[in-house]
């Protein structure tokens, strides 16, 4: 501390006064040849310099040459406490510790405080202590452990270690080699002993008595502290480890290897590896570690699928007392291969869709899933047999959507069969892919009219055919199918006198009255042909054509029997006597008549016209030869076979009168049912003629229409019958001209016939079945349809009334007009159609009827919402899916038809999530848009609709409710980034200092946060207990040796980790006594008479120091200064010297000085020695500490 330099010669005696050495020792030219204890061994120590074990350390300094000048200094002893326990069964164990002391500049002085290293090179001998130090025995020691084992090597006669090629060994200050020693005692001795060998770079004696503090067991008995454990526990490398395994490899397939170090040598240092799973129990059936050298392998072959990650806790423990333990997290991850083949959600999907939907209707959604991860699971979709009638249809080939790209029309393809696969587009090792088949079933629209088989069906009926006799068969087909294609068949129109049926449904046409060729000889019925659809579509085009065919079945009718007729007999040959007439019904041949004459003689004097009937005079007559001819005459058809009929003739000759027959009346009037018979008597007429023997004839000369009546004379007058049927539709009123004649002379008189009606014929509808419609929502009263039927007869016979035949309450029928009126509401969803069968009877007697049927098709409207199948709807879906997972179907039926019953499924107007879902318009599938966040929304409350697609369009919401299932996808989240944490020193081993927690947004084990020190925790001082997060103290906390820990802790959610950093700062407590040890001052002192060096300024400061920051330190002077030679500073502890030292007389001191804080007192020993030499006197301070 004083002015001057050192001289170079004298470093190593400041290295032996550094070491405690006596001034004589320390001012020898050379340090000791051979390795010797250290003088302060055999003197008196101190009382706080004491050993806590019997056998006190020994100081033994060896020269050191190379590589560099200095010291080897030794401090040799046994283990005390715990570690020495421990080792008694193996012979008891020694410590050495060993630092090389170089001086490293040219003035000899050492740097303190910064980084040193020295490197040994090959072949460098490391003295060690004499045989002495052993006991008296000369060991022979070998090396053992550490880096050390492999390059130094034992001296074959022992006391020395020789660095052994072909690498140097290098020392570094604070970073010393930890090494073995295992030394062969002499063989009365014992076993073998075990030396801790620790080998560095070093500065002093004092740094070497608290290294043995702290290895070796001992303790400073000026400190309150004590080491409470020996046993260093074992650190992994890292905290975590994260490694990943493909699946399906074989058992036994090596995962890692995990290596955890352990300062202590021996059994101490052995560990033992154990894992455990955390959160899933059965990861510890998957996995392994073999407990000596931590290699973890497989025990099973694994499968990504059933689980991907397994979470162990490693734990190495060592061997030592009490056994330390260290842990570490292992997160094994199981990498996907691609050994899953896709998996439709249905092997055979069966869909039916109507025919003529509009392009691009989307059809159905196939979806499939494949167990494997990304990108073995990137499925795209295909359709393989894409040729022929299946091109109408495409796929979506990343949605699955199979929409048409074409019209589908049921008449042409009816059914497809699609096969579609599934590719997953996987790499590792192909692609896989697997098939479904779409059965599609086109549903028939009503688009297709009945069409009959031809333009015009043409049958001929013979007239005599009975009634309900089968004549024809209409057929008309329908394309459509099912209900669209059931054909029924009505008569529109030609059927006036319902003399003929139709079967609606096998459209056989039957004759059910008699037909009569000579009334009606051609019928042209018109035939609709009508469909089953909703609406019904018909064809009215059908036309069938029934000839009657004539048939002879009409005998020739004389218009008057018997003919009787007068001629003068003066009249000429050929005169024409009277035209015999008859007439046949029949037509054709079968009408053509010929006349004869029967039972005549050759010689008769008439002949007949065999085609026009007259009979003429064939040759003179002669009353007065036969003045009467009564004779036969026949009528013959040509039918086959032909029919006759034969009348009878009377002629009377009669003479020549000049006298007119003159009628009783002028004129006669009678009525005449219409229904009379044929030959029904009509009147009587009668007339006079006044001459002699005349013969009164009578002939209706004119109004006789139609040829009705016949007259014949009888009992001298005319009788008028009816020849023929009456038609009171035809005629109504006859006013015939009757003549009365003798043969020259005539009179007329007027016959006025009324013909009265008769009820003969029945009503008779238009068509035997009518179809009309009618909407469902029409009101009650709403007119259907006016029936009519016609009757040819007239008056009350013609008055028609209806009725019908069973009573429907929906229905009723004005019994005058015919008019079919609602009298309830309708409701097409409870019944299509009503067929109601309606009679028309007229008033005549007796009364006749006809009977219609009139079909009534209730026609939809849109009054029925959609009604979904549930009142809600709920399903889950895992929060990490990809976009269009299907989640769930709702489903709902609308009791409408046609569009009206068509449903679609649509969010518009509803609640989509804000669009993070949407729902498939033909299917109701729910799917997901997008990837979903729990933590964000865990549950959804969705609205969709079904709509009809009606106009208006109906509607019906329904609450769709979706819970998002959790997966591990949020990292724990520590509430800072950085903690602080303060806590006092000396708080006691086992104090919960702090609870450090994170938090994580998912939920159940999702959000099982694992805890652990990742970094800074070397040595273990600090434990964070895994699960709760309470950071607990491991050893003493000494403010003095650490004031501040700086460690890295890691919450782990497996595989996602956060880490924060967490500052624990030591709060001092005054727990340490000022440290003073003895030191010197030496100086000298230059007088000349120019001028003096006295030093009269600060020569230094006491040498003390309190390890506790906030002590305030006080100096003073116990005894020895009583002259008050040393100036003393009492708070700071400056010296200087006092000017009564100013002169030049030798003086030695030795003063007691005091350094006092609030916790203790230290005294040391000050020596003042002032040195004079040839009268040059040299400044030099030393302040060192004994």
């Amino acid at each position: 501390m004083g002015g001057g330099r050192c001289a170079p010669g004298r470093a190593l005696i400041l290295l032996l006064l550094a070491l405690g050495l006596p001034r004589s020792q320390a001012e020898s030219p050379a340090p000791p040849a051979l390795c010797a204890p250290s003088a302060s061994g055999t003197q008196p120590r101190p009382p706080d310099l004491q050993p806590n074990c019997t056998a006190p350390p020994v100081l033994w300094l060896c020269p050191a040459l190379s590589p560099a000048r200095g010291l080897w200094a030794h401090l040799l002893g046994p283990l005390c406490g715990d570690a020495a326990a421990a080792a008694k069964g193996a012979g008891g164990q020694v410590l050495l510790l060993s630092r090389l002391l170089v001086a490293q500049d040219p003035g000899g002085r050492f740097r303190r405080g910064r980084s040193r290293a020295l490197c040994l090179e090959p072949g460098s001998r490391i003295p060690l202590p004499p045989a002495s130090a052993w006991e008296g025995c000369h060991l022979r020691c070998r090396v053992r452990g550490g880096d050390g084992g492999r390059s130094l090597r034992a001296h074959p006669r022992g006391g020395e270690l020789i660095l052994a090629p072909p690498r140097a060994t290098c020392l570094r200050s604070g970073h010393p080699l930890r090494l073995g020693l295992l030394c062969e005692r002499c063989a009365e001795e014992g076993p073998t002993a075990v030396v801790r060998w620790s080998l560095g770079l070093g500065s002093s004696r004092s740094e070497l008595e608290k290294l043995w503090l702290a290895e070796g067991g001992r303790r400073d008995p000026g400190s309150s502290r004590r080491r409470r454990n020996v046993n260093a526990s074992p650190q992994f490398q890292k905290p975590t480890y994260q490694v990943s395994v493909p699946e399906n490899r074989p058992a036994g397939t090596a995962v890692i290897l995990l290596g955890a170090a352990d300062p202590d040598e021996g059994e101490w240092g052995r560990l033992d590896y154990s894992m455990d799973a955390l959160f899933d129990s059965r990861s510890n059936s998957f996995f392994a570690i073999d407990p000596q050298t931590g290699a973890v392998t497989t025990v099973e072959e694994l499968d990504r699928e059933t689980k991907s990650t397994h979470v162990f806790r490693v734990t190495a423990t060592d061997h030592g007392v009490p056994r330390r333990t260290a842990l570490a997290t292992l997160t094994i991850t199981v990498s996907d291969t691609n050994d899953h083949d896709p998996v439709f959600e249905q092997q055979e999907y069966k869909e039916n869709m109507r025919e003529n939907l509009e392009v691009g209707y989307e059809v159905l959604t196939v979806r499939a899933t494949d167990g494997d991860a990304s990108p073995n699971a990137n499925i795209l979709y295909r359709i393989l047999n894409s040729n022929g009638s299946n091109r109408i249809f495409e796929i979506d080939p990343k949605s699955g959507v199979i929409r048409t790209n074409g019209l589908v029309d049921r008449e042409t393809v009816e059914s497809y069969q699609l096969i579609v696969e599934a590719n997953d587009q996987g790499k590792d090792p192909g692609p896989r892919s697997t098939t479904a088949t779409i059965h599609i079933t086109v549903e028939d629209d009503n688009d297709n009219s009945p069409q009959f088989s031809e333009k015009r069906y043409v049958v001929q009926v013979p007239e005599n055919v009975v009634s309900n006799t089968h004549i024809l068969r209409v057929n008309a087909t329908d394309r459509d199918k099912g209900s669209n294609a059931l054909v029924h068949y009505s008569i529109m129109s030609g059927n006036t006198r319902g003399q003929f049926y139709i079967d609606a449904q096998t459209g056989n046409i039957d004759v059910v009255s008699q037909l009569d060729y000579e009334m009606n000889k051609e019928y042209t019925l018109r035939i609709r042909a009508q469909d089953g659809g909703r609406p019904p579509l018909s064809n009215i085009s059908g036309l069938v054509t029934i000839q009657v065919l004539d048939v002879n079945d009409n005998a020739p009718i004389f218009v008057s029997t018997p003919f009787q007729s007068t001629v003068l007999e003066n009249v000429p040959v050929g005169y024409s006597v009277i035209h015999i007439q008859a007439i046949d019904a029949d037509s054709g041949e079968n009408a053509r008549l010929e006349y004869a004459l029967v039972d005549t003689s050759s010689d008769f004097p008439f002949t007949i016209n065999n085609n026009t009937g007259w009979i003429v005079v064939a040759s003179e007559l002669d009353r007065e030869a036969v003045d009467f001819y009564n004779f036969g005459v026949e009528a013959r058809d040509h039918g086959i076979p032909s029919m006759t009929s034969s009348a009878s003739v009377s002629i009377t000759v009669l003479d020549v009168n000049d006298n007119n027959p003159e009628f009783t009346q002028k004129e006669y009037a009678v009525r005449l049912n219409e229904d009379a018979a044929v030959g029904t008597s009509v009147l009587t007429v009668s007339a006079i003629d006044w001459d002699v023997n005349s013969v009164i004839t009578y002939q209706i000369t004119n109004g006789n229409t139609r040829n009705r009546f016949s007259i014949t004379s009888q009992s001298g007058g005319g009788l008028i019958t009816l020849a023929l049927p009456l038609d009171y539709k035809l005629e109504r009123q006859y006013l015939l001209t009757i003549t009365a004649s003798d043969g020259t002379r005539l009179d007329t008189a007027q016959v006025f016939v009324n013909v009265t009606d008769a009820n003969t014929h029945r009503p008779v509808f238009q068509s035997s079945h009518y179809t009309v419609n009618i909407n469902e929502d029409r009101p009650v009263g709403t007119t259907v349809v006016i029936i009519s039927a016609t009757d040819e007869d007239t008056g009350e016979n013609a008055r028609i009334t209806y009725f019908m035949e069973d009573s429907i309450p929906q229905f009723k029928i004005d019994m005058d007009t015919g008019a079919v009126t609602t009298q309830m509401e309708l409701d097409y969803e409870d019944q299509v159609s009503y067929t109601l069968a309606i009679t028309a009877r007229d008033n005549g007697i007796p009364q006749k009827s006809d009977t219609t049927y009139l079909e009534i098709l209730v026609t939809d409207v849109n009054d029925n919402a959609p009604q979904f199948l549930r009142d809600g709807y709920q399903g889950s879906v895992y929060e990490d899916v990809p976009a269009f997972t299907s989640v769930l179907q709702v489903s709902a039926t609308d009791r409408d038809s046609a569009m009206n019953g068509r449903v679609f499924y649509t969010f518009q107007g509803g609640d989509d999530g804000d669009g993070d879902f949407i729902i498939e318009s033909t299917s109701g599938i729910v799917r997901t848009l997008r990837r979903l966040d729990r933590e964000n929304v865990p549950l959804y409350e969705l609205r969709a609709y079904a709509v009809d697609k009606g106009v208006p369009a109906l509607r019906t919401p329904v609450d769709v409710h979706i819970t998002v299932l959790d997966v591990n996808d949020n990292p724990p989240v520590f509430e800072r980034d950085e903690f602080d944490i303060f806590i006092e020193e000396n708080s006691p081993i086992g104090l919960v200092v702090a609870r450090i927690t994170a938090s994580d947004p998912d939920e159940g084990t999702n959000a099982q946060i694992m805890y652990q020190i990742v970094e800074g925790n070397i040595p273990e001082v600090f434990q964070l207990d895994i699960f709760s997060g309470e950071l607990t103290a491991l050893m003493d906390l000494d403010y003095e040796a650490k004031s501040e820990y700086v460690i890295v802790v890691q919450a782990t959610s497996a595989p996602l980790v956060s880490r924060a950093t967490v500052h624990v700062r030591l709060l001092d407590k005054n727990d340490n006594v000022p440290v003073l040890k003895n030191f010197e001052i030496i100086f000298n002192n230059y007088i000349t008479n120019k001028s003096s060096s006295f030093p009269t300024g600060v020569i230094g400061m006491i040498p003390a120091y309190d390890p506790d920051v906030s002590d305030n330190l006080t100096y003073s002077f116990e005894q020895g200064n009583e002259l008050k030679l040393v100036l003393l500073n009492h708070s700071t502890g400056e010296l200087r010297l006092s000017r009564a030292l100013d002169n030049n007389r030798p003086l030695e001191a030795i003063m007691r000085v005091s350094v006092s804080a609030l916790q203790g007192v230290q005294q040391r020993y000050l020596s003042v020695a002032d040195a004079k030499e040839n009268h040059a006197h040299t400044g030099r301070g030393i302040q060192k500490g004994q």
